[in-house]
């Protein structure tokens, strides 16, 4: 079976000695969350313009389901739901009248519209607002809006472009609940984000790139495993004594300690599972009173800045 998005070679040059992206070369599995990371620049924009028809491509390719993006458009696309940039929508139409609209651009009945707007507004918690005109929606609603209508036509691939991008936090976790369902279900996901947070969060696997060329292609288990340095974030419930913080700082395998408030801090700690155990015991017998010990959730950032800075 072919491999649902298949990028081989590809380039997008604007002359100038300038390529947004450099000889690109990515296979995506069925039904997998792929994380496509980069900083902002680093060609992730521009290649899913380039994967949803949106830009030529100078040379290389692009498939979706086997078909070429560039030479038989409609039918790689035929499959495929995206949200690409800021989404904007006729304000004066609600959510079901704007699906009524895109389902009959696609060639979809009455009804199976009705239906399946039905279960993506469902999906994407706006139900009670289906109604209501779109121009009274926030940024956040109007996203998940976006989401529900690449998915109306039950497509097998999502293709996003850094969907929480511009969001107040409300609404980036509204729509990271909407991504997380969708990882539950039988779609391929391709999402390209900034945020090593919402990636690691949400995406099997991660492709990372910088000046348009990719740096690592892993799960993300696999990335994470392979870092030496993890953050780690403890909080107190009496205050940081600064003897203690001392006696820390001299511990082996500590290469940073930062204190944050006077009841916790922040150690870049070198070492395993059973290294990052045995710190927790000698945390514990400098009668540090231990609420929470845990990673900080960015276990990619190490690995992340060092292969931007060495593609640099």
């Amino acid at each position: 079976m072919q491999d649902p998005i298949v990028l081989e070679n590809l380039t997008k040059d604007y002359g100038n000695n300038f390529k947004a992206v450099d000889v690109l070369n990515l296979k995506v599995k069925r039904n997998s969350f792929v994380g496509f990371l980069g900083p902002n620049g680093a060609g992730k924009t521009t290649t899913i313009k380039m994967l949803t028809n949106l830009l030529t491509v100078t040379s290389g390719n692009a498939y979706l389901n086997g078909v070429d993006v560039s030479s038989d458009p409609k039918n790689a696309l035929a499959d495929v739901g995206a949200v690409v940039e800021t989404p904007e929508f006729y304000p004066f139409l609600t959510p079901v009248e704007t699906f009524e609209y895109l389902g009959s651009l696609r060639g979809m009945s009455e009804e199976e519209v009705r239906k399946r707007g039905k279960e993506v507004l469902e999906l994407v918690k706006m139900t009670e607002w289906s109604t209501t005109r779109i121009g009274k929606f926030s940024k956040g609603m109007k996203q998940r809006i976006a989401l529900a209508q690449a998915l109306i036509h039950e497509p097998s691939i999502i293709i996003l472009d850094e969907p929480t991008s511009g969001l107040d936090p409300r609404g980036m976790v509204e729509v990271r609940e909407v991504l997380q369902e969708l990882k539950k279900l039988d779609y391929t996901v391709f999402m390209s984000s900034h945020q090593l947070n919402e990636v690691q969060e949400v995406c099997d696997e991660v492709a990372m790139i910088d000046h348009g060329r990719l740096l690592a292609f892993d799960s993300v288990s696999a990335l994470v495993s392979k870092i030496e340095s993890k953050r780690l974030e403890v909080r107190l419930a009496n205050q940081v004594s600064g003897e203690a913080m001392d006696k820390v700082r001299g511990y082996a395998g500590v290469e940073l300690l930062n204190v944050l408030t006077p009841n916790s801090f922040q150690v870049d700690f070198k070492g395993g599972d059973e290294e990052q155990a045995r710190l927790l015991v000698f945390l514990q017998s400098l009668d540090l009173r231990i609420v929470s010990y845990k990673e900080s959730g960015l276990a990619l950032e190490n690995l992340y800045m060092s292969l931007i800075k060495s593609s640099r």
